[in-house]
């Protein structure tokens, strides 16, 4: 396959890093001036910093430039241009496109993006689409619901600029979902990793209808959890559908940031020509750039204008890696994508928890359904991981066999123990978007 099929734009995916570099070094010395002379909020934060756009004149310099986090975000719109505050760097008349987080972790933050803006997100996804093997001839099937939050609208801009013929499933319900899948043979579609596994559940036993056997669905491209790149995650789905199953990372306040590609190299492709992606200590706040090394996720989107995203402290955990992936693609591939959330891995006796360890297991076995919740909470003195898990429909085996085999796979997996709650299939909560499955009680507990 020659490089203009293979990539969406063969030029900036596989330049060399020394080229890469000075292109990123050049967006970014760019973005800080533009929102330096158009952000009062940008210019005080800068200034209290003793930093001036031209300070920034290598790499190492970049790190000069305060960080910003989802909470000052959320203070900036209380002030004017009501309802995004001064961070805004254009005019509210050149505003085309208005999007919110979900607001799983707090107030709802706002984002203004222009219609440039809006042409740079389609493009962050026509590089992703392509990379996953989406081409003209797809007919790609959405469904997610067109609300406030920017979810998969920009997925549906991209394949239409792909070339893709494009198929919203908004207002429809699961089961109407899946029957226009199946009356249109769609060949793609996108979703939470937990609505996929949803969805195929709801085809079985709902329908009578086997995804992988009586729809042509070929690709799935996931995001919103970190599900799509969890092994065991991405074997139910890809066995659910008979498909393959891609993972994206991207965020309201960022961007389109990273996409596993066609060759699936184990993690995901920073679209670095889009953004600078930094990896620091989530204690220190020094860079981490030792392979295999876990650090926190500092990123940069390099071309968006309205509300600049600059040093963004997106709290995603990520692992640093040499991984050449087969695809001649250039850009890093941090290992494993998104590993979790900085405020979801935490430290139960002592040992660092990562809740996506915990999904890998459960979904591994066979013998339970694809729906989980943990709770950490004290019980006296001391920690307790309280896990509630579901048997798989239709299982009869012995529970005392199920809950061994699980309580040593979690050991060896997390190095911890756990007090095992089983339930009868389909008495844990369904979700249809973003799942709600880990809780940590502990703070609450104390006050």
């Amino acid at each position: 396959m020659n490089k203009e099929v293979q990539y969406w734009n063969p030029i900036l995916e596989t330049l060399p890093r020394e080229a890469l570099e000075k292109l990123q070094l050049k967006k970014f010395r760019r973005i800080v001036r533009w929102a330096f002379d158009r952000s009062t909020f940008h210019r005080e934060l800068y200034e209290r910093a003793g930093v001036v756009p031209e300070d920034i004149r290598t790499m190492e310099d970049v790190r000069k430039v305060p960080k910003v986090e989802k909470s000052m975000m959320r203070t900036i719109q209380r002030k004017d241009p009501f309802p995004y505050g001064d961070a805004l760097c254009v005019h509210l008349d050149e505003v085309t496109e208005f999007r919110q987080t979900s607001g799983t972790t707090g107030q709802p933050v706002y984002q203004p993006d222009t219609w440039q803006d809006w042409e740079w997100w389609a493009e962050c996804w026509s590089t992703l689409l392509w990379a996953q093997g989406y081409r003209p001839h797809d007919r790609v099937f959405l469904p997610f619901g067109y609300n406030v939050f920017v979810a998969f609208w920009a997925g549906h801009y991209a394949c239409e600029k792909i070339g893709c013929e494009v198929v919203p499933g908004g207002v429809l319900d699961t089961r109407a979902r899946i029957l226009k899948i199946q009356e249109l043979r769609a060949t793609a579609m996108m979703a939470t990793p937990t609505y996929v596994l949803g969805m195929a559940d709801a085809a079985r036993t709902g329908l009578a209808i086997d995804p992988a056997r009586d729809l042509q669905i070929t690709k799935i491209t996931c995001a919103g959890e970190p599900g799509a790149l969890v092994p065991a995650t991405k074997r139910r789905m890809e066995e659910a559908w008979g498909a393959k199953v891609f993972d994206h990372a991207g965020a309201t306040e960022i961007g389109a940031w990273g996409f596993e590609c066609s060759h699936q190299p184990g993690g995901l492709h920073v679209n670095e020509p889009m953004f600078l992606a930094e990896v620091e200590d989530p204690d220190t706040g020094e860079p981490v750039t030792e392979p295999g090394k876990t650090g926190k996720l500092v990123i940069t989107a390099l071309d968006r204008i309205a509300q600049p995203c600059i040093r963004f402290d997106a709290k995603d955990m990520v692992e640093v890696s040499d991984i050449q992936c087969s695809c001649g693609r250039t850009l890093r591939i941090f290992k494993g994508g998104v590993i979790g959330r900085a405020d979801d891995i935490t430290k139960v006796k002592g040992v660092l928890l990562a809740p996506s360890a915990i999904e890998d297991v459960v979904r591994s076995m066979a013998e339970l359904s694809d729906e989980y919740e943990v709770v950490i909470d004290k019980k006296g003195d001391y920690d307790r991981i309280l896990l509630r898990v579901e048997l798989a429909e239709g299982v009869g085996a012995d529970i005392k066999e199920i809950q061994a085999k699980l309580a040593t796979e979690l050991r060896v997996k997390t190095n911890l123990g756990y007090d095992i709650e089983f339930h009868r299939y389909g008495a844990l909560p369904r979700y249809d978007v973003k799942a709600r499955r880990f809780k940590d009680l502990r703070d609450k507990e104390a006050h």
